[in-house]
């Protein structure tokens, strides 16, 4: 496995695996519904490439297929991580996090995790602030605040 830096001519596979990812791996703690209000399969590309650009986002490429992907900003949030549903388990997320982690050293670092990933920070010393509910499109999904 190779990681890399992000660039705008990744963002389209990013939103197809986003949308795989949430669809498949996070089915087993969300409904059809929430999964569907989650992810639509319709993001603002423009928008997502721009956020990309302007986070450390690393890629994870695995026989030059992008497997998994992550993005941290300058004050230590942790945007987004998603591994392809075919490649869970593989170290993916670890090796992605341990990048993006290494460049905030001795910074607090913030993300809101599924009921899915909560897990997965937890055992990397991540702590719960607090649950939430949050609403998207109308429909209310349940995630974590956590710390690191």
């Amino acid at each position: 496995m190779l990681l890399r830096n992000y660039q705008s001519s990744d963002c389209e596979k990013l939103a197809a695996l986003f949308y795989q990812t949430v669809h498949c791996v996070n089915a087993r703690d969300y409904t059809e519904e929430q999964l569907n209000a989650w992810a639509t399969g319709q993001v603002d590309l423009k928008q997502w490439d721009k956020s990309f650009l302007d986070h450390h986002t690393i890629i994870a490429v695995q026989d030059d297929q992008i497997v998994g992907f992550g993005d941290m900003n300058d004050s230590g949030y942790l945007d987004r991580l998603f591994v392809h549903k075919d490649h869970q388990g593989e170290g993916i997320a670890t090796a992605i996090c341990d990048e993006l982690e290494e460049k905030m050293a001795g910074k607090r670092i913030t993300t809101y995790a599924s009921i899915t990933a909560k897990s997965f920070f937890l055992r990397r010393g991540y702590h719960v602030i607090r649950k939430q509910e949050v609403t998207r499109h109308g429909v209310t999904l349940s995630n974590y605040l956590m710390e690191k």
